[in-house]
């Protein structure tokens, strides 16, 4: 039988490399194709790595907790008999291997020596305790937004958790864990004096290592503007929640009705569903399009697919369920690229208003700020509305103002007008 290599896989466009986290099968053990033989951290997600051959798996080269490049030999599968002997000497040496340790910072003034640890931190009563959240300065508690979000919905105190983000950093996780009671109880206690580097430097993650990469080569070279226009949601809100009080139906989110209503509006505007192809614009039949999800670390936008050919039920289930398992890094390969259009909503955030960076090679991205109840004058005087902002960036190459404006009208009208988005 023949030997077949396992080399990384390029699971999404901006992929350059891949960790393993953990190695499913061992040495020696016998693998059939379409196995699962490891999980692996890439840019976007943790995904499984499937066996495209069969036999044992006879070498593995790169061991858990070690990254590799694209298209690297990480093991190999082959038969007993068959000798792999030349195949493993040919792997480049040091592939899974660590980059070297940066040298602590130090202060400009002191000399360079070997940077002392933080003295461990000693328990004393205090009027005004520094909790393990809150770090070195008096009342700042370093936590992620979505961290200090759910902490002041479930009533945690975040002066009383040990983060365990970069650097300290209280993550979604430190929270629920503190909520759940199944987080170690920490004392009362102010941090030692701390000699030695006055900053230090922190490796960037997986995502946000394709963020830096990637967020140069949009802002920079693509020309963005923007367009900005209010709706009036009174109608949608409420056929939301006549939606949600019905039995056994899926619920509807303000975000899965602006999906809805993207997904029609691209099938009329479909110069907006569309990105620059070197000399040629593409356009495209189908709306494939990206949500994106904040996690702790960075944002990932995954695709939900044929937007325009599902109904508003079935886009509120796949979309609640891709969020889902893109926040515990469950998503597929094929989930993590191909959208033609990005929808990024920070409405949860009470953010009114923001514009967002397009993530090449679509043509678009939408930002969405949240639903305000806010004073408003109409034919019958001052009254109180819900109001929400909707900003679209655009590739200049790829379209003008007056095409991303009649877009962006038509989404206004379909929200506005919301029983079109049932149809």
């Amino acid at each position: 039988m023949a030997v077949t290599k396992v080399v990384m896989p390029k699971l999404s466009d901006a992929m350059e490399g891949g960790k393993i986290i953990k190695w499913l099968k061992k040495e020696g053990d016998r693998i059939n194709g379409g196995d699962i033989l490891a999980e692996v951290e890439t840019d976007k997600a943790d995904v499984e790595m499937e066996a495209f051959g069969a036999g044992v798996l006879r070498k593995i080269l790169v061991p858990a907790g070690e990254s590799a490049p694209i298209g690297a030999l990480i093991g190999v599968i082959a038969e007993p008999g068959d000798d792999i002997a030349a195949l493993v000497a040919s792997a480049p040496a040091g592939v899974g291997a660590a980059p070297p340790p940066r040298p602590a910072a130090v202060t400009p003034s002191a000399p360079v020596a070997p940077v002392a640890r933080p003295a461990a931190v000693v328990s004393a009563p205090a009027a005004f305790p520094a909790g393990p959240g809150q770090g070195a300065q008096a009342g700042r508690v370093k936590a992620s937004p979505l961290a200090k979000k759910i902490a002041a919905q479930s009533g945690v105190d975040l002066r009383l958790i040990q983060g365990s983000g970069p650097g300290g950093r209280i993550i979604r996780r430190d929270v629920e864990a503190a909520g759940s009671g199944t987080a170690a109880a920490m004392p009362v206690a102010v941090p030692a004096a701390v000699s030695g580097a006055e900053f230090e430097d922190v490796p960037l993650t997986q995502i946000r290592a394709a963020i830096a990469r990637r967020m140069p080569l949009s802002k920079a070279p693509v020309p963005h503007f923007y367009v900005t226009s209010e709706v009036a949601m009174d109608p949608a809100w409420e056929l939301r929640e006549q939606l949600n009080a019905l039995e056994g139906q899926p619920k509807i989110s303000v975000n899965d009705l602006v999906i809805r209503a993207c997904a029609l509006a691209l099938l009329k505007h479909p110069g907006v569903n569309a990105s620059l192809q070197g000399d040629a614009i593409r356009v495209y039949h189908r709306a494939h399009i990206g949500i994106a999800v904040a996690l702790d670390d960075g944002l990932i936008t995954p695709v939900l697919r044929d937007c325009h050919a599902k109904p508003l039920a079935q886009i509120a289930v796949e979309a609640r369920d891709l969020v889902e398992r893109a926040r515990h890094r469950k998503l597929r390969a094929q989930e993590l690229s191909g959208a033609t259009f990005s929808i990024s909503n920070l409405g949860m955030f009470d953010v009114a208003e923001f514009s967002a960076i397009i993530n090449p090679p679509e043509g678009a991205i939408l930002a969405v700020g949240s639903v305000r109840r806010v004073p408003v004058v109409d034919d019958t005087g001052l009254g109180v509305g819900r109001r929400m902002l909707l900003t679209i960036s655009c590739d200049h190459r790829v379209m003008d103002g007056a095409m991303g404006a009649r877009f962006l009208q038509d989404v206004k009208r379909l929200l506005e007008e919301p029983l079109r988005l049932l149809v």
